[in-house]
């Protein structure tokens, strides 16, 4: 007798886990619910952009790309405008200058023809001379003034960025060794760069 009801009993909740298990709700698949998305967002899309909105923003900005493509094609032109009228105006202070240093030295050149004929008629050879003199002055003042000037005469250590020897004297006396002895030919500055070194005799 107590067998039976014990079988009973669990029949009884074995029945009872059955229902539960049927009355679950039904399972949603992961494919659902992305269909379900994907429906919703072109819904979405569809019903928020407009074709003719989508038309007007092109046409936007295909007018700002022509705009800006028309500025920089101008600015282009005006570059190489520039390049061409800096290196023609680059060319002329050239050309000009040169000019300029020539056209001073016509003066001077002038001078030279008056004091050749009056050597021509006068045997006065101190009046010689003193023209000879007041031209070269005259020279050197013009070359002062467009920044050439000879060396310090001062100097009389050997400096290979300024000099250049031309002849080495040896000499028993070691502080006269790398002395400038004699200067051959000066040498000339333009301002701060060397125009023309200095031929001098050098002690060793």
């Amino acid at each position: 007798m107590g067998k039976n009801k014990n079988k009973i009993d669990q029949d009884s909740r074995f029945e009872d886990a059955e229902e539960k298990v049927t009355s679950a709700p039904e399972e949603v698949s992961s494919e659902d619910v992305v269909s379900g998305v994907e429906n919703e967002s072109e819904s979405g899309s569809s019903a928020s952009v407009e074709p003719d909105s989508l038309e007007k923003q092109v046409a936007d900005l295909q007018s700002q790309v022509e705009k800006e493509r028309r500025e920089y094609l101008f600015l282009m032109a005006e570059f190489d405008n520039f390049r061409k009228r800096t290196l023609r105006e680059k060319s002329e202070i050239i050309r000009n200058a040169g000019e300029n240093v020539l056209k001073g030295l016509l003066p001077i050149m002038d001078d030279f023809e008056r004091g050749l004929k009056a050597a021509e008629t006068s045997g006065d050879s101190e009046a010689m001379k003193e023209g000879m003199s007041l031209i070269y002055n005259k020279l050197k003042k013009y070359l002062a003034q467009n920044g050439v000037k000879e060396f310090d005469p001062s100097e009389d250590t050997f400096n290979a960025d300024k000099h250049e020897a031309i002849s080495v004297v040896p000499v028993p006396d070691e502080d006269k060794k790398g002395k400038i002895l004699d200067t051959v030919e000066k040498g000339y500055m333009i301002n701060d760069k060397v125009l023309r070194h200095a031929k001098v005799v050098v002690a060793q």
